[in-house]
């Protein structure tokens, strides 16, 4: 297989060297590409002929045959966290034998960036596009798993309350209608969906207030989330030209061109830095 090889760095100025991460200017340096290498609801169209009905349903193939793969890391200072303290419920103490972490900026030993959300902003083809696995948010060990997550507009989001505890949802959507729903310990999920595209925004829990997570929602099912190792997987896409978008929630974002040949994956390297 032939991989096209691109990267970036952003640059970014630190508030502070040590302690948890203040929100950052992003001051960007950015290194176009340097290298091409060969290698909802809670639990309790009339008229439309079947013609225009078929030509609205969303494709069940990918549009195209070809991917974009690639890895974040971040190269900086890692701040000193504190665990959380969750002492203001001991039933959330109580779920947890070992200190739990903000996961505000997660990096493994190889400097992978984990919870970065990468989406294509340009370039998309026409749709209508097929249909992304819809994410599934649990409120586990009073966390939000995952912490990151992207949905197609239109598509059910199911947000599951695992603890037995009280929690609560409540979005702080711009965009779309915020909501904030109670889920009481017998309530054991919940739904929800969106109308309009809107870029990452937060969903915290007032209950339990280090509780957080972000969700992206799109018309297209061009995002992933980096795992662990801060590697992600865009496939489906025809060849063309696009751009992506890297989002962190602390450390911005960083843009991209990439070129897809037929068939082929184009391996994509982003650095989020944070200079000495």
């Amino acid at each position: 297989m032939t991989v096209m090889t691109y990267s970036a760095h952003l640059s970014l100025q630190p508030s502070s060297r040590r302690g948890p991460f203040a929100p950052l200017p992003l001051s960007v340096l950015l290194l176009l590409p340097l290298t091409v290498t060969a290698c909802g609801d809670s639990d309790s169209g009339s008229g439309a002929d079947q013609a225009s009905v078929a030509a609205e349903a969303p494709p069940a193939e990918p549009l195209g045959s070809s991917t974009i793969s690639g890895a974040i890391r971040y190269d900086g200072a890692l701040p000193d966290l504190r665990p959380l303290d969750m002492d203001a419920d001991p039933a959330c103490a109580a779920k947890h034998a070992e200190p739990v972490y903000p996961e505000i900026l997660e990096v493994d030993e190889q400097a992978g960036l984990a919870n970065v959300l990468v989406h294509v902003t340009s370039g998309l083809p026409g749709g209508p596009y097929p249909l992304a696995e819809p994410p599934v948010i649990d409120q586990h060990g009073c966390r939000y798993t995952p912490h990151v997550a992207g949905i197609m507009v239109g598509q059910e989001l199911k947000v599951l309350n695992s603890d037995a505890l009280l929690h609560n949802v409540h979005s702080l959507s711009r965009v779309n209608p915020p909501f904030n729903r109670a889920m009481p310990a017998a309530i054991k999920r919940a739904t929800f969906s969106f109308t309009d595209e809107e870029p990452a925004f937060r969903i915290k829990c007032d209950v339990h207030p280090w509780m957080s997570t972000y969700l992206g929602v799109f018309s297209h099912p061009y995002f992933a989330v980096t795992g662990p190792d801060g590697s992600f997987e865009i496939p489906g896409l025809p060849a063309g030209t696009y751009e992506i978008e890297a989002w962190h929630e602390r450390l911005g974002t960083l843009q991209l061109p990439v070129t897809l040949l037929d068939g082929l994956t184009a391996r994509v390297d982003l650095t989020f830095e944070l200079p000495e």
